[in-house]
């Protein structure tokens, strides 16, 4: 069984209020948002990812496209990779 751990964030009332979202939006899209920088820097798995951002794979992966950003590696990390292979 997977465990959790709870993290507060403060967020400005006024934050919400602009952007005129709900606390759970707000925090989902925190999370959707961070898990697509934790992919993009290379710290998680686009299945952990995914599962961070409450998203399926499939949608995780449009999501990253919406944003720019590649499923796969830099260039020259694939070229690294067809070295060690």
């Amino acid at each position: 069984m997977k465990q959790f751990v709870n993290i507060n964030v403060l967020v400005p009332e006024e934050v919400l209020l602009s952007l005129r979202v709900e606390n759970d939006e707000f925090a989902l899209q925190m999370k959707k948002l961070t898990a697509l920088k934790l992919f993009e820097n290379r710290k998680l798995s686009i299945g952990q990812s995914a599962a961070f951002a409450e998203m399926d794979k499939t949608d995780f992966i449009k999501f990253l496209g919406q944003h720019n950003v590649s499923i796969f590696g830099l260039a020259s990390d694939i070229a690294e990779d067809f070295r060690n292979a």
